[in-house]
Formats: structure tokens, sequence, C-alpha cells
């Protein structure tokens, strides 16, 4: 796996590094030594997947208060997606920015997002499927999110998102 820390400290763009021969590829996904040894948190508590059946659906921007504060890593296995992460750690020198990557079927890239992110995406093609592994299960009532269209963060999605939920519609805009 190749590691690429992106321009918010401690996320990382993660590719696969493929081992080929006639019959293809093999390409290692997840290792908790490699991920330790990159100072990453290497425990997964819950998998899970999100189908989308219609290009421009929007999910986001979610993430866990804390004590199910959660650690993921995102990766698109059908179609492609605008992943979008928002550094919502207060102490952070780059507090209220986000990074915006392409996840896509194609290239099997993830994205390792740490806590105190919120996270996002928009689907780029019609029937697309994400996976992710967290580090902490799911609680409803520890459920948070940022809009989408937060002025205070000024995301810029890279096409116009059709499908939003009525919850993802409402969320609340980030105050500090």
């Amino acid at each position: 796996m190749i590691f690429n820390e992106t321009e918010l400290p401690g996320t990382f763009l993660i590719e696969p590094e493929r081992l080929e021969d006639e019959r293809g590829f093999f390409a290692r996904t997840y290792d908790r030594n490699i991920f330790q040894e990159h100072g990453l948190v290497a425990e997964i508590a819950q998998c899970s997947i999100s189908f989308n059946g219609r290009k421009g659906t929007l999910r986001g921007l979610h993430y866990q208060a804390s004590p199910f504060s959660e650690d993921k890593l995102v990766r698109c296995t059908r179609g492609a997606i605008h992943d979008v992460i928002v550094d919502l750690r207060q102490d952070s020198p780059t507090h209220l920015r986000y990074v915006g990557v392409a996840l896509t079927a194609e290239n099997r890239a993830m994205l390792y997002v740490p806590k105190g992110f919120a996270h996002g995406f928009l689907t780029l093609a019609d029937d697309t499927e994400v996976a992710y592994q967290m580090s902490a299960p799911y609680s409803a009532e520890h459920a948070r999110g940022v809009r989408w269209d937060d002025p205070l963060v000024g995301i810029r999605w890279p096409e116009e998102a059709r499908v939003i939920s009525a919850r993802d519609r409402t969320l609340p805009d980030y105050e500090p």
C-alpha cells in the first residue's frame, strides 16, 4: 500500500500496490501492522456499504460524537465518488478546511479519515457502491452532521447534487 498524506494532517489517500502477472493483479487493502506503523488507528469495529442508484446523490457531511468518534477507511467498490472530509478539530491549524478526492472502482484508492473529521460524498456515476471500515460501532444518539453546503466551509462540489435525503438537507451549519 502506498500512503499519501493529504494537506490535512492525519488523513491519507491510500493506493493499492499491485503485484501483477498474467492472471491480473493482487493488492493488499488493509494490514493492521502497516497501518500502525503509519500511526493510524488499525482497529475495525464495523464494516458497512452504501449503494447509491443515481449519479448526483450526495451523502453527508457525517460524523459521530464522543465516545463513539470513529476513524474511517472509505473505498468506492463500484462507480465513482467525489469524497470530501472536513477538519472539525478545534485545535487544528487546518480547522474547517476540507479535502476532496476521487475514489473510483478503477483507481481502487481509499481515504483514511481520523476522528474529528466530517465525511461526505457525491456520486459521479449511477449504481455506485461505497465500502467503509470504522473503528467504532454506529450509535444513532451520537450521530452528528454539518450541512453539505455550509458557507463557512465552502465546499466546491464538482457537479450538482440531485439526490439528498431530508435528514442531510436539514443538517445544521457548523457552529464552532
